[in-house]
């Protein structure tokens, strides 16, 4: 038996932490003989996609792209990040941080700072996630030991209750609006700091985050997974607050491919773990 069989309790202290600034930190989610051999299968599906994508050189690239290097849902391919993916530990972590029993993937990816890549800027994941809930939330593992000059993320606390902050996708200009905003309105500010190996951070869909440069001449590693409730439906129609951006269209035919607006978002691509049972 791995640490994947392995469920975590989350203290209650932790979720209501959780429901209140709707970003935490959690030690030790992977132990390290499990996230080191994680991170070599990770590592070489990354090789693997990245040797298919052309890459300007870093210097050669708009914002977005100097922020990481973004390789996204391995798992289908990838039977041993598959089981990364998978894991009953983690999927449990974000069930009881979500306040439920059964959790389905949105979808997986590996982000990729690297040594001395630019900012990763202020947004909202929730603005490109075409689902009918707030009971969504991303996990951030390290699979290298980190420090805060690496780039490790910085949430403003309390937004995640805030919900939708407009129409603002990823960008410079999020970066500035949104930055200015938490001035105005008083957002602390949280970054975690230094990180080990198989710690993580959980954020929820709408907690406004971003990160600062990789000051170091390291790649900074960390793999995402993204879970949502089970029952969850998609956005079923257009409406006056745009809820059918071009980023959720995008996310609607990437991971949801064989549903449509209004249904279950219980695809091909979307597994449903029941992590107590």
């Amino acid at each position: 038996m791995t640490c994947f069989d392995q469920l975590l309790s989350v203290p209650e202290d932790t979720i209501t932490a959780f429901n209140q600034q709707g970003h935490v930190r959690i030690n030790g989610v992977c132990d390290e003989p499990q996230v080191a051999l994680s991170r070599q299968a990770i590592r070489s599906a990354v090789e693997d996609r990245k040797s298919r994508l052309a890459l300007k050189p870093l210097e050669e690239r708009d914002t977005y792209g100097k922020a990481f290097l973004q390789i996204m849902n391995l798992w289908p391919d990838y039977p041993e990040v598959a089981k990364f993916v998978m894991a009953k530990r983690f999927a449990g972590i974000a069930a009881q941080l979500l306040g439920t029993d059964k959790v389905r993937i949105y979808h997986d990816q590996a982000l990729y700072k690297e040594p001395y890549g630019g900012l990763t800027p202020w947004h909202q994941d929730q603005y490109y996630w075409p689902l009918e809930t707030d009971k969504i939330l991303t996990m951030w593992m390290p699979l290298i030991d980190i420090t805060k000059n690496m780039g490790t993320l910085n949430f403003a606390s309390g937004t995640g209750k805030v919900g939708y902050l407009g129409d603002i996708p990823i960008s410079d200009e999020s970066e500035k609006i949104l930055s200015d905003l938490c001035q105005k309105r008083g957002f602390e500010i949280v970054n975690h700091g230094a990180m080990q190996a198989g710690d993580a951070t959980f954020h929820s869909g709408w907690c406004l985050h971003g990160a600062h440069e990789n000051q170091s001449n390291v790649m900074r590693e960390a793999m995402t997974i993204i879970w949502y409730a089970d029952n969850t439906k998609i956005i079923e129609d257009p409406d006056s607050q745009g809820r059918w951006n071009k980023g959720r269209r995008d996310d609607m035919t990437r991971w949801l491919p064989d549903r449509q607006p209004g249904e279950m978002a219980d695809g091909k691509l979307n597994p449903l773990i029941e992590p107590f049972s």
